[in-house]
């Protein structure tokens, strides 16, 4: 019954697989459980009741389910910022991508644990590995800086390089001033500003000043 309720919520039909998975959850099916918390969290196929999503979420998490304590560190990450760290690295550690890079973020920045940047840095590489285009991004920046990690230019290029091929715009905007710089790179002025301009497209703040300032200056005409 649970690829049948699976079946419904992917062809969003959520009426039909909230109550299919329902019953489940009563039974103690953690998968279940998490995705009739995440239901509940998101107003699919019934009302949005953060309450109910944390008590099936809860029950999960008692199981280990890997997004239902993913799911349960966000609730916590505006209030217990502790509980949310001690939650994402549960889920970290078994493999959710996104939990890893919540996991490095805390770390890098000391939120619910002790800023330890090689940490952060551990896994960002984790979530790296499993694709997640921010985790690229951020690991790129800790190899640019030379925090927790031996300064490496062409592995930070490498690391916004892979950021920027998943349309991250941030990934965009700071390979191109890799690329204006000359960083890791041979300095390709005509790339950075295609990049920067990738940024701006995608919503990046400070490229859009880039770009702004170029325009005003007549150097660049769109």
């Amino acid at each position: 019954m649970i690829a049948e309720a699976h079946n419904a919520y992917n062809s969003q039909d959520y009426i039909r697989a909230f109550s299919l998975y329902r019953p489940l959850a009563d039974q103690g099916n953690a998968d279940a459980q998490t995705s009739l918390g995440f239901m509940y969290q998101n107003a699919q196929g019934t009302p949005k009741d953060t309450s109910q999503a944390r008590f099936w979420y809860e029950k999960a998490a008692m199981k280990k389910q890997p997004y239902a304590l993913f799911n349960l560190a966000l609730l916590h990450s505006d209030g217990d910022q502790f509980k949310a760290y001690e939650l994402f690295l549960e889920a970290a550690i078994l493999e959710v991508p996104p939990a890893q890079y919540e996991v490095a973020l805390m770390l890098e920045r000391g939120l619910g644990c002790a800023q330890n940047y090689s940490e952060a840095a551990f896994w960002y590489e984790e979530a790296a590995k499993r694709g997640h285009a921010e985790a690229f991004n951020n690991l790129g920046v800790l190899y640019k800086e030379g925090h927790g990690v031996v300064k490496n230019l062409e592995r930070a290029r490498h690391c916004f390089q892979r950021a920027s091929e998943k349309n991250l715009p941030t990934g965009h905007y700071n390979l191109g001033l890799m690329y204006d710089q000359g960083l890791g790179v041979a300095q390709d002025n005509d790339k950075a500003l295609e990049l920067c301009r990738k940024a701006a497209y995608g919503g990046h703040s400070k490229a859009k000043t880039i770009i702004r300032q170029l325009q005003d200056e007549g150097k660049v005409v769109f």
